[in-house]
């Protein structure tokens, strides 16, 4: 049975043996991340709706091509929940592994929303699914503020 999130005013589904991960939220970001026991994890942060979610994304993949700058980026868009959600793909080397992050931004609620996804390329194949599954279930199943 999944567990549940369902706090800062969003509330979503994920793998009971994943780790929930509150420590930005604790700090008094709007941010919480869930991680695979494999390493790969899911995050979303919340942001005023004031701010367009596209420059969210690019922001985020800004700092990631700043961090790995092997990384190719790829422009991506998605339809989950019957929302379109835009963002990247981008695929990089990290500790000689390749890994691969998906970044999405939307609104949903009064809030501009970013999603970061992030596995090893070995990983990826089996978590993609439950990452599209836990946005979904946050765009299908919110009450943000």
């Amino acid at each position: 049975m999944p567990a549940q999130y369902d706090k800062l005013g969003i509330r979503f589904l994920y793998p009971d043996n994943w780790t929930l991960d509150e420590e930005e939220a604790l700090a008094g970001n709007r941010s919480v991340s869930v991680h695979s026991p494999g390493g790969a994890f899911w995050s979303i942060t919340l942001h005023d709706a004031s701010i367009d979610p596209g420059e969210l994304v690019s922001a985020a993949l800004a700092t990631l091509k700043e961090e790995y700058q092997d990384g190719e980026a790829t422009p991506a868009s998605d339809k989950i929940g019957g929302e379109a959600i835009s963002g990247y793909d981008l695929n990089f080397f990290y500790l000689d592994l390749t890994n691969t992050a998906l970044i999405r931004g939307f609104r949903a609620g009064n809030a501009s929303c970013l999603v970061l996804c992030q596995a090893e390329d070995r990983e990826f194949a089996a978590v993609e699914p439950v990452f599209r599954a836990m946005t979904t279930s946050l765009l299908g199943k919110q009450a943000l503020p």
